[in-house]
């Protein structure tokens, strides 16, 4: 079953080419922290740790205007961590030390050191408060409480849409709007990301729109009045700063804190590709800031020195070095397919020939795709092996031969015979295997038999047996139907023995069968063979003495006389074998080096990517496994983790986390199973009692709804930390989605 959709979508920019700007920038001499234009650009502004400077922008250079590193002692006064121009004066701006102190700077000054007055009211770089200045009175105007948090960025609301607005970005995420007229608590607070926010950014013609930006590495576009979430931006690093790009309303360049170099303009309707990149930086960027009214110029600085003036024409347009085909599988076997529409007849224009086509260059490529979706109809893409492997393999509690073939059946059951085999490969490998040896020893007895005389050749012979003799033989008859008749033809070789008396007797004629190992195993560790198949009926005499019979030589018999007698015929045999003896022997087999062998099948099935039969393995391995760095099997462990939560093993992945022998992955469970409550007055952590705050006195168990105390269970919000009764928050949510408490906070009950 296929379905198919057509996705079309055109983002034109169109960016004038008669631009008379071009490109270009200056050595600072200093890495730079921040930068800012004044009001008609005619001046920049760039601070650092060790560089403080103002140029003078020229239509193709930067000319050096002042450098206000001077004076005697240059202490950390003049080690800048950000720098903002002022909207009315063009002399005066301020600057942020790295110190906690705020200075006022006065270009008109006559003298080398342009300091005008220093604002120490700040104890402490982050000390958690907002404060504004009056820079006519040289004092504090407002002193703002923010709580335990520190704020990492601030930024006034446009004038034409609110003028006493603007808001702050707090270390935890959170974003406050607050009212110059309102000291005691912001006007809104909301969660913005999960870690530290470090820049925010009023949109210029949007008076709802607020951007944010933070560690998670994302740019997010919100509603500040509902605290909607609008658009989000993932980026590959830290955001440090943000601007919407003026004349355009879905346009916001950003800068990275670290890793990437690059300055990228973004499509918040696009969000997985940039809309332009400028990568004229070799280091971080730490400042942008967009020329006034217009979008086709901008103004940026960075750790490498550097202060550019960038312009749009010489943008690179990632968007179009990219094939706009993709294809994809689901966990479950699903395929979709995006590709381009090769018919262009519906973009087709035609042109007059007085009419300029327009530039390339000048707008976003046009992304025009049909997409296929195709059920998973076919047992090959099916992933149901993997999740029957994963419930129904054992990795402890058994020993490692019971797991190994316990495992590699339910290998074949799933119609994956590769990784059966490997398993019972394992098992073949580390079981320490045992063999019987069969040394043969044959005692070769000659014949001890008289000649007899021409008369008596065919009388058989019938030894006479002493008194001991007959009561053994009667002691066996007991447990044997032989007569003493029978055992001695079988003896001499007249009579064939039976079936199971083969063994004993290695040079007779018949077909010999020896004992099977299985057999063997039920005989103990201090078991001996006789010397003999049976007792014997007189004494076995030294073959080497040849006997005597009345002196006399016997005649020699004639060929048919000897072979109508098959007595005289065994009896000539006299090297014939009459005995021959098993012995049992363990031999141990030393351990061949299996363990490369081992390795690379371990790093076969991982390359082929699965990874479920290498960590699975490797945990049954235990002791046994091979020496692989650390960081690899961190890799194999994080990756089959990751696809048991895809599929919602959590007992299977919590299990495989109790039996890693890798302390990163063991330490899985130890974390993030801890949440401290924090005080909706002073914002301070609870770590010892989670209804009392040590600092402030105030007890935060009380319903936000009823103002009672919570006995039980108890909801509380982690961004204003207020909450109550579960079922009164409910009630209170379905009404309204701002705290109960009127602190302005968007809550969310989930």
């Amino acid at each position: 079953m296929s379905v198919m959709h057509n996705v079309s979508k055109a983002v034109h920019d169109r960016v004038s080419t008669n631009n008379p700007h071009n490109s270009y920038g200056i050595n600072c001499e200093g890495a730079v922290n921040a930068m800012d234009l004044n009001r008609d650009v005619s001046r920049v502004v760039v601070a650092g740790r060790n560089v403080f400077k103002i140029y003078n922008v020229e239509d193709d250079e930067f000319t050096e205007k002042f450098n206000l590193r001077v004076g005697r002692k240059l202490n950390l006064d003049f080690s800048v961590s950000d720098v903002a121009w002022s909207h009315i004066d063009d002399n005066i701006l301020a600057s942020a030390a790295t110190n906690g102190k705020v200075v006022i700077w006065d270009l008109n000054k006559p003298s080398k050191s342009k300091q005008d007055f220093i604002f120490q009211e700040h104890t402490l770089v982050l000390d958690g408060s907002l404060k504004i200045f009056d820079i006519r009175l040289k004092r504090v105007a407002s002193t703002f409480s923010v709580g335990s948090t520190s704020i990492r960025d601030v930024q006034f609301c446009p004038s034409n849409f609110n003028y006493f607005a603007f808001a702050a970005a707090d270390e935890g995420g959170n974003v406050q709007i607050w009212d110059m007229r309102r000291l005691t608590s912001p006007e809104k607070q909301f969660t913005a990301h999960g870690g530290p926010m470090f820049c925010l950014d009023w949109h210029p013609s949007e008076p709802k729109w607020l951007a944010t930006g933070g560690r998670d590495r994302t740019i997010k576009i919100w509603d500040h009045a509902l605290g909607k979430l609008l658009y989000s931006v993932p980026t590959i690093a830290s955001v440090a700063r943000i601007k919407w790009r003026p004349e355009r309303k879905y346009h916001i360049a950003s800068c990275s804190l670290v890793i990437d170099f690059s300055i990228n303009v973004w499509d918040v309707r696009r969000p997985y590709i940039p809309f332009a990149s400028f990568e004229e930086h070799k280091n971080v960027a730490t400042g942008i800031v967009w020329k006034k009214d217009d979008g086709h110029t901008f103004y940026s600085s960075g750790k490498d020195n550097f202060l550019y003036q960038h312009v749009f024409k010489d943008a690179i347009r990632p968007a179009d070095k990219v094939v706009p085909d993709g294809l994809d599988v689901s966990v479950i076997g699903h395929v979709t397919q995006a590709t381009k529409d090769k018919t262009k007849s519906l973009e087709k224009k035609k042109y007059s020939m007085f009419s300029k086509q327009p530039d390339k260059g000048d707008q976003f490529i046009d992304a025009k795709s049909f997409v296929f979706s195709y059920t998973n109809c076919h047992q090959l893409l099916s992933m149901e092996w993997f999740v029957n492997c994963a419930k129904q393999y054992i990795l402890h509690g058994r020993s490692f031969e019971e797991m190994c073939e316990h495992n590699a059946q339910v290998s074949d059951q799933n119609d994956r015979f590769q990784v059966a085999q490997s398993w019972r490969m394992l098992k073949a490998i580390y079981t320490k295997p045992t063999v019987t040896k069969n040394l043969l020893r044959t005692e070769s007895v000659m014949s001890n038999v008289s000649e007899k005389p021409k008369d008596k050749v065919n009388q058989p012979d019938t030894p006479k047996s002493t008194e001991k003799d007959k009561q053994t033989m009667d002691a066996t008859s007991e447990d044997d139907d032989m007569t003493d008749t029978d055992l001695s033809s079988i003896a001499r070789g007249q009579i064939n023995p039976p079936v199971e008396w083969d063994i004993l007797f290695g040079g007779a004629d018949v077909e010999q069968s020896f004992p099977t190992f299985g057999h063997m195993e039920n005989i103990g560790p201090d078991f001996k063979l006789p010397k003999e198949a049976f007792v014997p009926r007189h004494e076995i005499k030294d073959p080497s003495e040849v006997p005597k019979q009345n002196n006399q030589d016997s005649p020699p018999l004639s060929a048919n006389e000897t072979e109508a007698n098959p007595a005289n015929n065994h009896n000539s045999k006299v090297n014939e074998d009459i005995n021959m003896l098993l012995l049992m022997k363990e031999v141990e087999i030393s351990e061949f080096a299996f363990t490369d062998c081992v390795e690379q099948m371990l790093k076969y099935f991982a390359e082929e990517g699965d990874v479920q039969t290498t960590v699975c393995m490797l945990v049954v391995l235990g002791e046994r496994r091979p020496k692989i760095p650390e960081e690899i099997q961190d890799d194999w462990f994080i990756s089959y983790l990751e696809l048991l939560a895809r599929f919602k093993l959590w007992t299977v992945s919590n299990t495989l986390i109790n039996l890693s022998h890798l302390g990163s992955i063991s330490m899985m469970n130890h974390q993030s199973t801890t949440i401290n409550v924090t005080c909706n007055q002073c914002n301070r952590v609870l770590t010892k009692v989670g209804w009392l705050c040590h600092k402030c006195k105030s007890v935060i168990n009380s319903c936000a709804v009823c103002h009672l105390p919570v006995k039980g269970l108890f909801v509380w919000c982690q961004g204003c930390s207020h909450g109550g009764h579960i079922n009164h928050i409910q009630e209170w949510l379905t009404i309204s989605k701002q705290c109960p408490t009127g602190c302005g906070h968007i809550c969310e009950y989930t």
